[in-house]
């Protein structure tokens, strides 16, 4: 069986690395023992073989993330292969990239024609690959499908709805993500809950991450221009995470400075705010003039963007985490921090409170985050693992390709 995975942005490369790991292990188990057994459905986390030969397996970075931070650095720092094949498609509007991979992709396919599409996540290359997929008549399955935002103004739901109606697999990261798919009429045999598959490489590279010293972390991101005077070293529980880029917070000049008063004059004032800053933001508070403002505060400790493995090193240590970003609304809840996500939705209700997870959705209503931040200051860290977020979501996933019938 001949599967083709694809990575386009930075999301997706803590989801393949893992996905990468199992088919290895698969066929190292293959090559011990050959003999196949009937396909059927495995129990969790097993690797036992319904295919008759070892799975071959072929990498498509798109490069919708083109710079070594973004995409180089990350795939050396989780140990992904490089890839086979590099579209260097690079930035532009969703239209562009999604038009120009479509191209590019459809030539890979007509070469390699592979058993298998895999996707993943709900970045443009996902929706752009998924779309030729299926027009090449190539079997597609869908890692992380299901999540729903009810947010059409979020150009990730529009390619996670595009993407599961094509699937012929969807793998889904929790109960609520297969209940969507069930009552958008997809077919309960295509539905397949395999757990989180972020989740195994955080389990994966949790220890990596302990052993990284914050000090080092902060002294080696650290922006220059700072006037931030000398402090002692961050200590667990006693300093904030900070991650905000999506557009309904940082592309209007009102809510972008209202969201960062609060963060100066009140966050910062009694505890360290650590503040890994997205290109993004930082053009937009130099484009509203308030990036001066932000270098001039003492309590900021403002970072350039950071690996894996550090931010995840930070999350464990904050007191609480204040973000947009559904990859940290889920390390949190594993990981038991405060976590106040700076949406009116999240295609991520799993990780909220209500399902015991410890996050809270504040929007960018300065008056909600500021209650909801009190609330966190005094909330104890309590982790949740909804069920199969175990680290073994890629050994299932594995083993619904090689099982399925369809």
């Amino acid at each position: 069986m001949k599967i083709m995975s694809v990575v386009g942005a930075r999301p997706n490369f803590m989801k393949i690395a893992p996905f990468i790991r199992a088919i290895e292990d698969y066929n190292n188990a293959f090559r011990e023992d050959s003999q196949p057994v009937p396909p059927s459905r495995p129990p969790s986390g097993s690797l036992h073989h319904s295919a008759t030969s070892p799975l071959q397996h072929i990498l498509v970075h798109t490069g919708q993330h083109y710079d070594d931070k973004m995409s180089l650095a990350f795939f050396e720092a989780l140990d992904i292969p490089q890839a086979d094949i590099n579209l260097e498609i690079g930035s532009g509007s969703h239209a562009e990239q999604v038009g120009q991979t479509m191209i590019a992709f459809e030539k890979v396919l007509r070469e390699h024609r592979p058993d298998w599409v895999v996707v993943v996540g709900d970045v443009n290359a996902t929706c752009a690959c998924s779309i030729t997929a299926k027009k090449e008549h190539v079997k597609l399955a869908h890692i992380e499908a299901g999540l729903r935002s009810r947010d059409m103004t979020m150009p990730e739901e529009v390619n996670r709805l595009v993407t599961d109606r094509l699937s012929d697999l969807l793998l889904t990261p929790d109960q609520l993500s297969s209940a969507n798919l069930r009552a958008e009429g997809a077919a309960a045999t295509a539905i397949h809950f395999v757990g989180n598959i972020m989740i195994d490489t955080l389990e994966h590279q949790r220890a990596k991450a302990e052993r990284l010293e914050i000090a080092t972390i902060v002294q080696e991101n650290a922006i220059a221009g700072q006037k931030r005077p000398e402090a002692s070293p961050l200590r667990q529980d006693a300093f904030a995470l900070m991650t905000m880029h999506r557009p309904s917070n940082v592309d209007d000049a009102g809510t972008l400075t209202a969201i960062l008063d609060f963060l100066l004059e009140e966050v910062a004032a009694e505890m360290p705010l650590v503040w890994p800053i997205h290109p993004r933001t930082q053009q937009r508070l130099q484009d509203c003039g308030l990036w001066e403002k932000v270098l001039d505060c003492p309590g900021v400790l403002l970072l350039h963007p950071l690996g894996y493995h550090e931010l995840l090193r930070l999350n464990m240590a904050a007191r609480v985490v204040l973000t947009d970003s559904g990859g940290l609304q889920e390390e949190c809840c594993v990981l038991g921090t405060p976590c106040l996500t700076l949406r009116w939705n999240t295609e991520r209700p799993v990780t909220l409170q209500e399902h015991g997870g410890a996050s809270i959705l504040v929007g960018n209503d300065v008056h909600k985050i500021r209650d909801a931040y009190r609330e966190m200051l005094v909330a104890e860290r309590a982790p949740a693992r909804p069920e199969l977020w175990d680290g073994r979501t890629a050994q299932r996933i594995v083993q619904a390709l090689v099982a399925f019938e369809g």
